[in-house]
């Protein structure tokens, strides 16, 4: 599926091609802090199979909980987080896009979950919260 995203000011721009099959949603404390929310929507791409035809992220390196290293990628100017990466340029590299940031995000469904061991627990209640379909 080719999809096309960008972060939130428009300087970066991107164009993939993704599996459907390869959205997921991550409970890890990392991409809680970095999203700001309780877990961060991702989808799986190959370093072929994305285009960055304006604008270069920013990488920060982090150490994963794993030790090893992962480079989040983000606009400088509106600090739009876009995807982690391995920070090893001796290895291919595979993107956890965000999904947030794509133009088809209704169309990429979670298929499976990972670090269920951060999951809020609260998660499962929001069904039952009162809401609005927009602000007022």
């Amino acid at each position: 599926m080719k999809i096309e995203g960008a972060c939130h000011c428009g300087e970066i721009k991107y164009e993939a091609e993704v599996s459907a099959e390869k959205v997921m949603v991550c409970h890890c404390a990392d991409c809680q802090t970095f999203s700001g929310s309780a877990f961060r929507v991702i989808v799986w791409v190959d370093e072929s199979n994305i285009k960055f035809p304006s604008g270069k992220p920013f990488e920060y390196v982090k150490i994963a909980e794993s030790g090893n290293k992962r480079a989040q990628g983000f606009c400088r100017n509106c600090g739009t987080g876009l995807y982690a990466t391995s920070a090893d340029e001796k290895r291919s590299r595979v993107y956890g896009l965000r999904v947030g940031t794509t133009r088809q995000r209704d169309q990429l469904v979670p298929k499976r979950q990972i670090w269920l061991r951060s999951r809020q627990r609260w998660l499962s209640n929001l069904d039952s919260l009162p809401g609005t379909e927009k602000q007022q």
